[in-house]
């Protein structure tokens, strides 16, 4: 319902609002035309930060039912079929809006897109742009499109703080907070594309920004999440110290590069699948290397040589940086939280449950991914589903169609806020008791601490809500006893092939 708010703000009204800028927001808003659609932008998005690239069964070899199958086994035996099928067959229709939307992919030496090959994929089919900065030049693409579209109207640095519904529980507005001022946006429609959660842990690839915003958005109004305790964590982010971990895509592993030890000798000796195991393995035999009081290293000098600043500048940039040149010296790398399997519970449509509200990309769970991502899904299922989202949103929203009120708005740099204490005790503790490895103590432990930050009402409404997301994702870890793909339990026995879901108390 409606509430009074103090102070008073500014109001809006739009036919949707888009949640976040990244891929999933962008290819949604894009798909929405001739909607008038607000994009809430706050922080740099997830999707220029991807680095392996993007999936898709384009080769003469392959097909969108190989894709699909490798996809499956990824999954641990979670991934839904249907959902699997649907999205791989759209790859190859989904890189070609890409090319039309001006997304240059890397090429062979025959002139066509160059695929390469990653972890658990049976075929070569991964396209990259700009090598290792693929994220970025898709990103950079849409924004400028989305830049140039009548129907759509961005706003920088609006944090979204709170649903609105109406007294039939349907969508009806959502306030937004643009520097210290509120803004009330009035629409019949919302499309969370927030992302993920990294940012809550210590040890993170992700952007600062990445709390699982969206997912305390649609909790607090009653929407289902599921499998939250599926988070992925990437085997090689580098260990430079830096906060975020700079990735070294899966891309350099795909290229010939090997996990070795302090020792030199390969970590992933012995191992079905070697150093192209799926994520969940590998990240589990570097965690326990490390775990063992040794170091893990990514071994390019031989494989790469003196092209790796060609093939993948955006690792060797950060190499440089550190004063490492991975050339001729290995690189140092840990596992990080990386990628959310769960999210808020949704259709094929993108619908979840709660009329007006939709979800695409990480802060979704489609079924797509199960209990473990395939290597560079993520990008082709926040493309495709956002267009399924808008598409969805045009044959059944008609009121969605009413053309915005113009207002002038001062945008401004965010704040950097309070509770620094909290959010560091909550990054370390989610990373010690709810990362690779994880068991019922130690998860109970930050469920506990999770509660009590959640319920201090001297900390501001968005340290409540990474804490809400926090208690919710170890909740979901606690009450899956065994493991399976990325979530993985020391106290316990392997697989139960059992959906959690899960919404505030």
């Amino acid at each position: 319902m409606f509430t009074p708010l103090d102070p008073p703000i500014e109001t809006l009204t739009t036919g949707v609002v888009v949640v976040g800028a990244g891929a999933a927001g962008l290819a949604t808003a894009l798909n929405l035309a001739p909607c008038q659609v607000v994009v809430l932008a706050h922080g740099p998005a997830a999707t220029g930060w991807a680095q392996g690239g993007i999936a898709a069964a384009t080769g003469p070899d392959d097909s969108p039912a190989f894709h699909a199958a490798d996809t499956a086994a990824a999954g641990a035996g979670l991934v839904d079929p249907l959902v699997a099928a649907l999205v791989t067959a759209a790859g190859p229709g989904c890189i070609d809006w890409l090319q039309s939307a001006g997304v240059t992919f890397d090429r062979g030496t025959d002139g066509r897109p160059a695929r390469g090959l990653e972890a658990a994929h049976g075929r070569a089919r991964i396209l990259h742009a700009g090598g290792d900065a693929t994220g970025r030049a898709i990103l950079a693409a849409l924004t400028a499109r989305a830049a140039a579209a009548p129907h759509i109207r961005r706003l920088d640095n609006a944090e979204a703080t709170a649903l609105l519904t109406d007294a039939r529980g349907r969508i009806a507005g959502i306030i937004v907070d643009l520097t210290g001022r509120r803004l009330m946006i009035r629409t019949p429609a919302v499309v969370l594309a927030t992302g993920g959660i990294g940012g809550l842990y210590a040890h993170s690839t992700n952007p600062p920004g990445a709390t699982g915003r969206g997912l305390a958005l649609a909790a607090r109004i009653g929407a289902r999440l599921r499998d939250l305790e599926f988070v992925q964590f990437h085997p090689t982010a580098m260990d430079l110290g830096g906060d975020p971990m700079p990735l070294a895509s899966e891309a350099i592993r795909g290229a010939g590069a090997v996990l070795i030890d302090g020792a030199g000798r390969p970590v992933m000796a012995g191992i079905s699948g070697g150093d192209l195991a799926p994520r969940d393995v590998v990240a589990r035999q570097v965690a326990a290397t490390i775990d063992a009081g040794d170091r893990v290293f990514l071994d390019a000098r031989a494989a790469i040589g003196p092209g790796f600043a060609e093939r993948f500048p955006t690792a060797a940039a950060a190499c440089r940086t550190a004063g490492i040149d991975p050339a001729s010296q290995p690189i140092p790398v840990a596992p990080a939280a990386h990628y959310h399997m769960g999210g808020i519970a949704v259709d094929l449509a993108g619908r979840t449950g709660i009329p007006g509200l939709w979800a695409a990309g990480e802060v979704a769970a489609t079924g797509l991914h199960g209990a473990n991502r395939l290597a560079s899904n993520s990008l082709l299922e926040a493309l495709v589903c956002g267009g399924w989202v808008a598409r969805d949103i045009l044959s059944t929203s008609p009121d969605a169609r009413a053309p915005v009120i113009r207002q002038a708005l001062r945008t401004g740099r965010a704040g950097t806020g309070e509770g620094a204490v909290a959010i560091g005790r909550l990054r370390a503790a989610m990373s010690r008791q709810a990362g690779v490895l994880r068991d019922a103590a130690g998860l109970d432990q930050l469920i506990g601490l999770a509660a009590a930050i959640e319920a201090d009402p001297q900390l501001p409404a968005a340290i409540a809500d990474r804490a809400l997301v926090c208690r919710l994702i170890a909740e979901a870890a606690r009450d899956r006893p065994d493991s399976i793909g990325a979530h993985q339990r020391a106290d316990t026995t392997p697989l139960a092939l059992r959906e959690r879901s899960h919404v505030p108390a």
